[in-house]
């Protein structure tokens, strides 16, 4: 949707710049410039819908402006002027890329109707921009994820499972769902987005932990090339990105002070300016949020801004641990074994059941991204079409020290550290660095280890 034209007039004489600033600037926001490299500066610091091109300027002739421009802003439309180009140049011009020519003098009146018929292919490149945009995340998101499925047979989560399907029939409501890490809380986010109108759109996910305060703003409103060191062509920040779509904010209660401010701003306003812009853009976008802090200590307002939950919170899910539905124990073990066994090509047949009593004993305190994680090295460590206590090392170890058995048998050193570091990773949410912390080494010795017994972590 356009909302007013942009139109940059490129003119050496400076009659004619004044002039079409004082006929267009009602209808549309004008932009004037007397050489080509003062046009440049303005192409680049601010979105320009079309540009009104002389042919006859200093520094380099009207076509080499087509030419430059098409190449460094293919989205901006290009009228020409000019008052003694013969056919060759007009014939030219369009072949470069410009879409209507008009001899000096010209009525106003005419080129007002020009741009107006210019703005049909102002608006068809908009759409054709944003089409490609959210086809290349949604075949990359396809290719990454299929879908949202949530196992379980739990009352408490087919009661959630009823809430997400209400809360998803209201497009704007913000959702905040709460919750230990790994229980599934992206899970239920996208179950929101794919259930409502806008699964048709992108669902971006963003670790708001991980973001730092010198890069929240080109990473959320997006920048414009050449705006800071680095920015070597335009980017689209995560509200363009997910425009009509769901914006999943993870561990939002790690949120920095400073960025919670900026954020709660932008969702107030529903508008951002990208970095080396001056045009404002709106986006509409669902928000869910998600913590695996209480709701309780967000409402505190001591780490976390209260304006800014109640703007985040209008509905609350919270998503219960593993540990207090153990009816999902079976039928999630079953999936994610028969999800490995298919990837690695072997035949699993089931599971013995002594491994899955000690399983449904099993306390799990990385929740369900754990028991995945179980069942992924059980499959990699199986060689029977059976699954064994043995194959779920975490598992047996834990019996073993309920029924006071120390677990210092193993007296393989390679192997303890294996596990050791494994516990650690799981016990730190997969943060290498804190991982370190616990296993008193620095990051770099542990980033060796990890190579050395070839342990591949998950996606968290």
């Amino acid at each position: 949707m356009i909302d007013r034209l942009s139109i940059l007039v490129l003119d050496d004489d400076l009659f004619y710049c004044k002039l079409a600033k004082a006929y267009l600037k009602d209808d549309f926001t004008v932009y004037t410039a007397l050489k080509p490299s003062k046009a440049f500066d303005v192409l680049q610091s601010v979105n320009v819908d079309i540009l009104i091109c002389d042919f006859n300027l200093p520094e380099m002739n009207g076509l080499e402006v087509v030419r430059t421009v098409k190449r460094d802003y293919p989205d901006v439309e290009i009228i020409m002027i000019s008052s003694d180009a013969g056919m060759e140049t007009v014939i030219e011009s369009f072949r470069l890329g410009a879409v209507d020519f008009f001899h000096k003098p010209f009525d106003f009146g005419s080129v007002k109707i020009a741009i107006e018929r210019t703005k049909k292919f102002v608006f068809l490149h908009q759409q054709l921009r944003q089409f490609e945009m959210n086809n290349r995340l949604l075949t990359q998101e396809l290719n990454d994820y299929n879908g949202f499925e949530i196992i379980s047979v739990s009352p408490v989560m087919e009661q959630i499972k009823q809430i997400m399907y209400k809360v998803a029939q209201s497009d704007d409501t913000s959702v905040i769902i709460t919750g230990e890490s790994g229980v599934g809380k992206e899970l239920v986010a996208r179950g929101i987005h794919y259930m409502s109108n806008r699964k048709g759109n992108y669902f971006g996910a963003v670790n708001m932990s991980a973001i730092p305060d010198s890069l929240f703003e080109s990473e959320f409103f997006g920048h414009k090339k050449g705006a800071f060191t680095g920015a070597v062509a335009d980017r689209a920040g995560w509200f363009e990105i997910a425009d009509d779509g769901t914006l999943f904010l993870d561990e939002i209660g790690d949120m920095q002070g400073n960025l919670q401010i900026k954020l709660l701003r932008v969702l107030e306003d529903r508008k951002f300016i990208k970095v080396g812009s001056q045009k404002e853009q709106r986006f509409n976008i669902r928000i869910v949020a998600a913590t695996n802090k209480k709701v309780d200590d967000l409402k505190h307002g001591v780490d976390f801004r209260l304006d800014l939950f109640h703007r985040l919170g209008t509905f609350e899910i919270y998503v219960p641990p593993l540990r207090e539905r153990k009816e999902d124990i079976p039928v999630l073990l079953n999936h994610f074994v028969n999800k490995f066994a298919a990837k690695m090509r072997k035949k699993i047949k089931g599971i013995d059941p002594v491994a899955e009593k000690e399983l449904m004993d099993y306390p799990f305190p990385g929740n369900v991204r754990e028991l995945r994680n179980l069942a992924e090295r059980a499959v990699i460590l199986s060689d029977d079409d059976v699954l064994h206590l043995e194959h779920f090392p975490d598992v047996n170890n834990n019996r073993k020290i309920q029924m006071g058995t120390p677990i210092t048998e193993i007296f393989d050193l390679e192997e303890v550290e294996r596990r050791t570091i494994m516990q650690a990773l799981e016990r730190s949410n997969y943060n290498k660095s804190k991982a370190a912390k616990l296993l008193n080494i620095n990051w770099n010795a542990l980033h060796r280890r990890l190579q050395k017994y070839e342990l591949i972590l998950p996606e968290v």
